[in-house]
């Protein structure tokens, strides 16, 4: 497998992070998306012509959106059927949902952060009050999963909803959206990075991780 991929993308490293959680091996080719722009050039076009990152290319198959790459990592090579399980109609929904909630924090709380850290124009109080309102969203799901036993998005153990929603989550300061009210994101956080073969990426704040865990 081969994964185009860009350091500081909080999609590129959605894939990264599966593949790691997965023991998955595969080849990193790095994209000069910031400053170089490499991702408009004829070269990649002609791999991706959204101009997008990551894309996935395994065998004769290319694929360029996050959230199917997750799909398509997990339905191939999870032996466990764990991360996207195919059995139970009502999780697989479930997984559906949180993907596309995840489209919303790349949307606010992503777009916050490249205007922030890139100084791509936005308005970016916009995407501050959208990034704020699917955390209040998350907090409230969290905090019911939390009294009922499960630590993930899902149910007790992660699946792909989980890896599509923390980065952009995990991210959120960068944008200047910090986590200070929302504890049981902050408790969410802290049980993926304690998930074996957890990678960490640039950028990914440690403060209230590690308050937390000297609080334990």
């Amino acid at each position: 497998m081969r994964l185009y991929d860009y350091v500081l993308s909080g999609s590129s490293y959605k894939a990264r992070l599966m593949m790691a959680l997965m023991g998955l091996e595969y080849d990193s080719v790095a994209i000069d998306f910031y400053p170089g722009g490499e991702h408009k050039k004829p070269d990649f076009l002609a791999i991706n012509p959204a101009g997008t990152l990551p894309v996935l290319v395994d065998g004769d198959l290319t694929l360029c959106d996050t959230q199917a790459i997750l799909a398509y990592l997990a339905r191939k090579y999870d032996t466990s059927n764990q991360w996207f399980p195919d059995d139970d109609p009502a999780m697989l929904g479930r997984i559906l949902q949180w993907l596309a909630f995840a489209g919303r924090l790349t949307d606010t709380a992503g777009a916050a952060r490249l205007h922030d850290m890139l100084g791509r124009p936005l308005d970016v109080e916009a995407a501050r009050i959208g990034a704020h309102k699917a955390l209040r969203e998350l907090e409230a799901h969290l905090t019911e999963q939390s009294m009922r036993g499960a630590a993930f998005l899902v149910g007790p153990e992660p699946t792909i909803a989980d890896i599509a929603c923390f980065p952009y989550t995990a991210l959120s300061p960068d944008g200047g959206i910090a986590h200070d009210d929302y504890p049981a994101i902050r408790n969410w956080l802290i049980a993926i990075r304690r998930l074996p073969g957890f990678v960490e990426m640039p950028g990914i704040h440690r403060l209230h991780d590690m308050r937390d865990e000297e609080q334990a």
